[in-house]
C-alpha cells in the first residue's frame, strides 16, 4: 500500500551513513591537550606567577566584584525598597571599590613598568639616561617626567 512499508521495502537506515559514506568522510581531527591552571587541584602552578601580580590580581578581582555588587545593589535597595539612605551608600561604596580596583592596577603597571626599566642595562642597575647632561640644566630629564617628580630647582648664580 505505501512505497515505504516495511513489508515491501525492508528496514529504513535513518541517521546510519553507509560503507560508501563512511569511507568518505574525513577523520575527525582531535584538539590538542592543554594544560591548564589547576590541573592536579592543589594550585601548584600558582608558583610560577609573580606574587606581586598575583596580589595585585587578586585584590582586583575582589574589588571588582564588589563594585559590581554595590552599584547594582545600591539603585535597587533605593528604588524597590525605599530606602533612600543605604541605597545612595551603596552606590557611593560600589564607586570607590571601583576607583580602588583602577589604582590597584595602576600600582602594579607602575611597579612592573619600574622592573622592565631597571632590567633595561642587563646588569640589574638602572641604565643612566642623561649620562651627559649639564645637572644645573632647568629643564626636566626623562626620568623625572616618568615618575612625576620635580626637577630640582637650579641654584641662583650671583
Amino acid at each position: 500500500m505505501f512505497s515505504l512499508d516495511e513489508d515491501d521495502e525492508g528496514e529504513i537506515s535513518v541517521g546510519e551513513s553507509s560503507d560508501a559514506e563512511r569511507k568518505m568522510t574525513p577523520d575527525i581531527p582531535e584538539a590538542p591537550s592543554v594544560k591548564t591552571f589547576d590541573d592536579a587541584g592543589d594550585f601548584e602552578g600558582a608558583s610560577d606567577v609573580d606574587s606581586g601580580t598575583l596580589r595585585a590580581f587578586v585584590v582586583a578581582v575582589i574589588y571588582a566584584n564588589a563594585a559590581v555588587l554595590l552599584v547594582a545593589l545600591g539603585p535597587m535597595v533605593w528604588f524597590f525598597e525605599g530606602w533612600s539612605r543605604l541605597g545612595p551608600a551603596l552606590i557611593v561604596a560600589g564607586l570607590l571599590a571601583g576607583v580602588r580596583t583602577y589604582q590597584t592596577y595602576r600600582s602594579w603597571s607602575r611597579a612592573r613598568d619600574g622592573d622592565a626599566d631597571s632590567g633595561e642595562s642587563g646588569s640589574g642597575e638602572k641604565a643612566d639616561v642623561d649620562s651627559d647632561a649639564d645637572p644645573d640644566d632647568e629643564t626636566a630629564t626623562a626620568d623625572d617626567d616618568r615618575t612625576g617628580a620635580d626637577p630640582e630647582p637650579a641654584s641662583p648664580e650671583a
